[in-house]
């Protein structure tokens, strides 16, 4: 099969699933509150990818106020950020982030600023410059605010933007906000990204000389 070829003048990156597989972490937590809960792991699990836990928390006990989903998801966030048993660089990660020195990029994630550093720390990657987290957003993915704040931050129009995405909500997130997406794992092909990777080993970044960038994808 040909490879793809995509175009932009910057790229939104997510974390978890993207950059950092941190699968192993986020199954342990969310499997221990769903049995505090007395709910089923397995449904629980088709939810939290990509979301805020907050915001996953709503989705899963609807009746329960926000301020209890809220203080529910700081000791999540000290637990998850205590936890780095497994965190990984999924495959390409690393040569991912070096070939995009002076390429216009930011991170997106779903994370806070804590987690989100201590992860691409464990995973051996450097975070990129301009980094939206948690704290940066008033609402979580699919929300498309977080990369609408990046492609601002980077002084970028959303429509020259690429986002690499794993999950559903952020593939959705990315629609959203008016970018090209390229779904990257095995979650992502089933939720309608513009194209997909098995990981970032798939992926070949060829910086322009008028400043944009070439994605070669497959």
């Amino acid at each position: 099969m040909p490879a793809t070829v995509l175009t932009a003048r910057a790229l939104l990156l997510d974390m978890d699933g993207t950059l950092v597989n941190s699968d192993a972490v986020v199954e342990r937590v969310w499997r221990r509150w769903a049995g505090r809960h007395a709910l089923d792991g397995d449904e629980v699990m088709k939810v939290v990818h990509g979301r805020q836990g907050h915001a996953s928390m709503a989705v899963l006990l609807p009746d329960r106020p926000l301020e209890q989903n809220l203080a529910d998801n700081a000791r999540m966030l000290a637990d998850e950020t205590a936890d780095m048993d497994g965190v990984v660089e999924v495959p390409g990660a690393a040569a991912f982030l070096d070939s995009l020195k002076g390429v216009p990029h930011a991170l997106v994630t779903s994370a806070d600023v804590a987690l989100s550093t201590a992860r691409m720390t464990a995973a051996g990657l450097a975070l990129p410059e301009v980094r939206i987290t948690a704290e940066s957003v008033g609402a979580s993915k699919p929300d498309p605010e977080g990369f609408l704040k990046g492609a601002a931050e980077l002084g970028v129009d959303p429509a020259d933007c690429v986002v690499l995405e794993d999950s559903g909500v952020g593939i959705a997130a990315g629609r959203a906000a008016g970018m090209t997406v390229v779904g990257v794992g095995p979650r992502a092909g089933a939720h309608g990204p513009d194209a997909v990777v098995r990981d970032l080993t798939q992926v070949r970044v060829e910086a322009l000389a008028d400043g944009s960038v070439r994605l070669h994808l497959g």
